[in-house]
């Protein structure tokens, strides 16, 4: 396969042959030895068992070949054994200084200098593209290749990096950011070994206006996070790498054929600006179209009065000018009406990407009809200034007559269908609605900080004090540690008062008895003796150091802000509605930290509870500034604890029309 590639590609470099026992293959001589060749060689392809690796990567460095694609499995993917096998392998390669991809890869294909060393029959392109992929697993990568060329997208690049001893994702992805071919990278992950570096290369990609495209199998491995910490178990492991991708701007997809049909979309559009119109010769598919793009919050403007007018001009009267735009039936008899319902659609000021749907033939056109349809939408096309494409009315290979029809049409055609082109115009409009510049400077990395312990609070108050010297706002309080103090501390506070037992050992305080509300000076001391009897009597194991007793708080918003650390991305934090709404409705929003008051906005946007914010059936509405702004402490306030703080959590956060107040406070250690 890898000769046939070679040859297929018209590979202009040598090729050598090598197998310990000589001989003629494919009509060659083949050597003995890499060292045999006695020429100077860029790359080794090595395909043998695992038992001869050693021997080979000896030849390797005898021969001074310092870079190797390894076939060869048997490695990590095999358990325990195999992952020291492949852990000598790396240490074996670096002392020979010897660069690798792989092992357990199929290769890679560079389709601009034609080098196709690739372990699976390959077709060579038309074009080079502008499409890379980028994938852990060589056959999925082969698929999404193969689901490419069936849509008549043309790569530039096809890695398969394998197990990633040297050469991982990251490696490719920053590569491929200063490539000057490449404009989408799409790339296919079972996992991300190293979080900081493959940040670096995806930030690196967006600096340079090149989306990456993930489709993303599995989860990291977190142990005691979900067990140990509350925010963990409301967070999962997949729903982070959610927020890697927003933080990073990377575009994730569900399937290869949405992979491909975004990656081709977003390489061959260019920028987007505007709302998405579509016409069709079809009044139904106009409405599924309608409907597919609701769904994918893909926004269909109205078409402005003047547009309106000018398509009644062009169009018969039993038409109807909207978006989606119906030809109706005169299209089928007269093809070049097409161009002028086009060109006035295309420039209604609201606009800015244009599709419309028709079929590329798939045997030859005959009769020439479909020919003159997709001059005159090219015509229609013609002189927009806008993003404009061809769509299938369902997924389907583009046949060699399609191809040969669409080749050099203004509008690319894509035959990924009406669901998948949709899908992907959204995907790449979001894209552009959060990139509209190039060359933006990147968030910040979160990096590990070092913690003192002079920085490890424990008790709620001290958490409650620690986050007041990051600027939190927080409820004030007093800690009594009798029946008698506690009746003093609320005569001396008045009205209504919250007691909350004070221990380390208890971190869901309600569940022992440790908190009761509505507490006034005459009911204290009762109270309190109560509340130390049920906690002993529930949890005899934990120390209690006494009640803290503060304000009750009345109105607002209780909101949960929780942080974690994941063993991959780092420090992560979620934000939902508080009290025990967090656990009943799990609705939650998360970023990678840090994160800037822009960022907790959006959050807050994406609660499905938000609108409890805007003031609910006639509540004030919150002060959603001061409450992102408190939001972005208690996450700069966990990251100055260092990588020892398993999760930092407050709930509830108060928020108010005049203010935000953290009223509890939770962290877990290492």
């Amino acid at each position: 396969m890898v000769f046939g590639n070679l040859t297929r590609f018209a590979f202009p470099g040598k090729i050598h042959l090598v197998n310990r026992n000589g001989g003629t293959v494919y009509e060659r001589s083949a050597a003995t030895s890499c060292v045999a060749i006695g020429e100077p060689i860029d790359l080794a392809l090595v395909m043998v068992p695992g038992s001869a690796i050693d021997e080979v990567f000896s030849d390797l460095s005898e021969a001074g070949i310092a870079n190797a694609v390894v076939l060869t499995s048997g490695f990590a993917e095999l358990g325990a054994d195999g992952a020291l096998a492949q852990a000598a392998l790396a240490k074996r390669a670096q002392q020979l200084g010897i660069r690798l991809l792989g092992p357990n890869c199929l290769g890679f294909i560079n389709f601009i200098d034609h080098v196709p060393l690739f372990t699976s029959q390959r077709r060579a392109q038309r074009e080079v593209g502008a499409v890379a992929i980028v994938s852990q697993s060589g056959a999925v990568g082969t698929i999404l290749a193969d689901v490419a060329f069936h849509q008549n997208v043309s790569l530039s690049y096809l890695v398969s990096t394998g197990n990633e001893v040297d050469v991982n994702v990251a490696d490719v992805i920053d590569y491929l950011a200063d490539e000057p071919h490449t404009k989408v990278i799409g790339v296919f992950l079972e996992t991300v070994r190293d979080g900081q570096r493959f940040q670096q290369a995806a930030l690196k990609a967006r600096s340079a206006g090149k989306p990456i495209i993930v489709l993303k199998v599995g989860s990291s491995e977190i142990s005691a996070k979900a067990a140990r910490a509350h925010t963990g178990s409301l967070v999962g492991d997949d729903r982070v790498f959610d927020a890697a991708c927003r933080r990073l701007g990377m575009v994730r997809v569900a399937s290869p054929e949405e992979l491909i049909a975004t990656t081709a979309v977003l390489a061959r559009l260019g920028r987007i600006n505007g709302g998405f119109a579509l016409a069709a010769m079809s009044g139904g598919m106009c409405e599924i179209a309608a409907d597919r793009a609701a769904n994918v919050a893909l926004r269909m403007p109205a078409l402005s009065e003047e547009t309106v007018t000018a398509l009644r001009q062009v169009m018969p009267a039993y038409g109807t000018p909207h978006n989606p735009l119906d030809f109706t039936g005169a299209a089928m008899l007269k093809p070049e009406s097409i161009e002028a319902m086009l060109k006035v659609l295309a420039s209604d000021p609201a606009v800015g990407v244009v599709a419309c749907i028709f079929d590329a033939p798939e045997v030859e056109d005959r009769t020439g009809f479909v020919a003159k349809v997709f001059q005159s939408i090219d015509r229609g096309f013609s002189g927009t200034g806008k993003p404009v494409l061809i769509l299938s009315n369902v997924s389907a290979t583009v046949a060699k007559a399609g191809r040969d029809m669409t080749q050099g049409l203004r509008a690319p055609y894509f035959g990924v269908g009406v669901d998948r082109g949709l899908l992907a115009i959204a995907n790449a409009c979001d894209w552009w609605a959060h990139h509209p510049g190039v060359g933006r400077s990147s968030p910040p990395i979160a990096r590990n900080a070092e913690s003192t312990p002079a920085q490890r609070p424990g008790g709620e108050r001290e958490v409650l004090d620690y986050l007041s010297s990051h600027g939190v706002p927080v409820i004030p309080a007093m800690i009594a540690t009798s029946a008698l103090q506690a009746e003093e501390i609320a005569r001396k506070l008045g009205g209504s008062l919250a007691f909350k037992i004070l221990s380390a050992q208890i971190a869901h305080k309600s569940d022992v008895g440790g908190v009761a509300l509505n507490v006034t000076a005459e009911t204290a001391a009762a109270v309190y003796d109560a509340m130390l009897e049920k906690v002993a009597s529930a949890r005899p194991d934990a120390i209690i150091d006494g009640v803290i007793v503060s304000p009750m708080r009345r109105g607002g918003v209780e909101l949960f802000v929780g942080t974690m650390r994941d063993p991959v991305w780092g420090a992560v934090v979620a934000v939902g509605l508080g009290g025990v709404w967090v656990e009943a409705l799990k609705d939650t929003s998360l970023r990678l930290l840090p994160v800037a008051e822009e960022d907790v906005l959006e959050m807050l946007g994406e609660l499905r509870g938000t609108m409890l914010l805007s003031g609910f059936r006639g509540a004030p509405a919150v002060d959603r500034r001061a409450l992102a702004q408190s939001i972005v402490r208690i996450g700069d306030a966990a990251l100055a604890l260092g990588p020892d703080l398993i999760s930092l959590e407050v709930n509830p956060l108060l928020a108010t029309h005049h203010g935000v107040e953290a009223l509890d406070g939770l962290v877990v250690w290492t």
